[in-house]
């Protein structure tokens, strides 16, 4: 029977907020597959969270947070701040919603990624490729002109809409023993232990960051938020997880309810995404194959599983660059 009130007074996100979630995303995300992938691993199971109509897991998070945010995204618009995917989530849920969006960029951010949140009528404001300067701007264009803040990662509807993906897991594979997970500002991942850990106990989650950008890792084994210098993250070729410092509730998360946090390479990651294309046919970006290549690369470092899942968390890749992934043996 699931825990509903496994996390009852510690302010996590609960199964019922995830309930809530799966029930408001019905007919807008798909609900994605698990995947065998038998020329990778003989067990491991796939959940690519690329067939999404945004290619990545975030529209769950952001339709979530949109549909709940009321008069003012409404009358107002909302705004947002993203490296890529969380825009463009943003974009396509505000317009399916009817919702005026403002997306703030760093200059970084990839052009498959921008030109999508632009696709959908969102207004792009680019800053410095800093968690301060996206932040900053956000806050002052939401005071100027009243729009509606849809954070990232650090907010509780967003990470409830990331859970339905524990959901599925849960559903699909209730005896599931492992999930890999992406790590950047642990929304995806607070969300998905909060689901898997009711449900299905047994299971260990653990998370998976580029070791260049490893800030996740050292503040759950510091036990406190640790924060990495913008110019070190923005070394990884994973933009969807340059993220300097996990947020405040979903650090939480990682706290009570997340086994471990491992990093990756850059070479492990690319190998990655040449894999899942070439034997699995799925088209993962560098940061959403960090998962995979955990599995691939780190199983000394992971506990025993018999039904592992790893969840490709988006797809969302530069041609240029999936050319010369595919290019190189």
């Amino acid at each position: 029977m699931a825990d509903e009130t496994l996390q009852a007074g510690s302010g996590l996100v609960g199964l019922a907020e995830v309930r809530e979630a799966a029930r408001l995303l019905v007919s807008v995300a798909v609900r994605t597959p698990l995947v065998p992938v038998p020329r990778l691993s003989d067990r491991l199971l796939v959940k690519p969270e690329s067939l999404q109509p945004t290619g990545s897991f975030k529209l769950r998070g952001a339709y979530t947070a949109i549909s709940m945010s009321g008069l003012r995204a409404k009358e107002r618009g909302v705004i947002a701040h993203s490296s890529g995917n969380h825009g463009h989530a943003v974009a396509y849920a505000a317009a399916l919603l009817g919702v005026h969006a403002v997306v703030v960029v760093p200059s970084t951010a990839p052009t498959v990624k921008t030109d999508a949140i632009a696709y959908y009528g969102a207004d792009l404001v680019t800053v410095a490729p800093t968690m301060s300067a996206r932040i900053t701007a956000t806050e002052e264009l939401s005071a100027r002109r009243g729009y509606a803040l849809i954070p990232p990662f650090d907010d509780r509807r967003v990470i409830a809409g990331q859970g339905t993906i524990g959901l599925e897991i849960a559903a699909d594979c209730p005896q599931v023993d492992l999930v890999l997970v992406p790590v950047s500002g642990g929304g995806l991942i607070s969300g998905i232990a909060a689901a898997i850990r009711a449900l299905c106990p047994q299971a260990a989650v653990i998370g998976v960051e580029p070791e260049l950008a490893a800030d996740a890792r050292d503040s759950f084994r510091r036990g406190e938020r640790a924060a990495w210098p913008a110019a070190d993250t923005q070394r990884t070729i994973a933009d969807a997880l340059r993220v300097e410092q996990v947020g405040v509730l979903p650090f939480a998360h990682l706290r009570e309810l997340v086994s471990d946090i491992i990093t990756v390479t850059e070479d492990e990651m690319l190998a990655a995404v040449r894999l899942l294309a070439k034997q699995a046919r799925l088209i993962a970006e560098p940061g959403g194959a960090a998962a995979v290549a955990a599995w691939l690369f780190h199983a000394a470092e992971l506990p025993t599983a018999s039904s592992p899942v790893a969840v490709l968390s988006g797809g969302n890749i530069d041609p240029a660059l999936m050319v010369r992934i595919l290019a190189t043996d």
